[in-house]
C-alpha cells in the first residue's frame, strides 16, 4: 500500500512541476514583453523621436504606461499611432 501511495505522490509531483513550468515559461515571456514595451516608451521620449514626425513627445502617465506594459511593443505602436492621429489616451 505504501508503494502505491508513493507512486501516486511522485506522479502528482511530476504533473505539478510540468504545469508550473508551462505557466512560468509564459509568465516570463509576458514579463519580458512588458518591460521591453515600457523601456521603448521611455526611449521614444528620451530621444524625442516623435518630433521627427512633427508631433510632441508622448505623454507618460498611468494609462500609457499601463497600455505599454500590457501590450508590450504592440501597445507602444498603438500609442504612437493614436498620438499621431491626435487621439489622446
Amino acid at each position: 500500500m505504501d508503494i502505491l501511495v508513493s507512486a501516486f505522490v511522485i506522479i502528482l509531483a511530476i504533473a505539478v512541476a510540468v504545469v508550473l513550468y508551462y505557466l512560468l515559461k509564459n509568465g516570463i515571456a509576458l514579463l519580458v514583453n512588458a518591460v521591453v514595451g515600457v523601456i521603448v516608451l521611455f526611449v521614444l521620449n528620451l530621444f524625442h523621436v516623435m518630433s521627427l514626425a512633427g508631433a510632441s513627445d508622448l505623454p507618460i502617465d498611468w494609462i500609457t504606461v499601463l497600455v505599454s506594459a500590457i501590450g508590450g511593443l504592440v501597445g507602444v505602436i498603438i500609442i504612437v499611432v493614436l498620438h499621431l492621429a491626435g487621439i489622446a489616451l
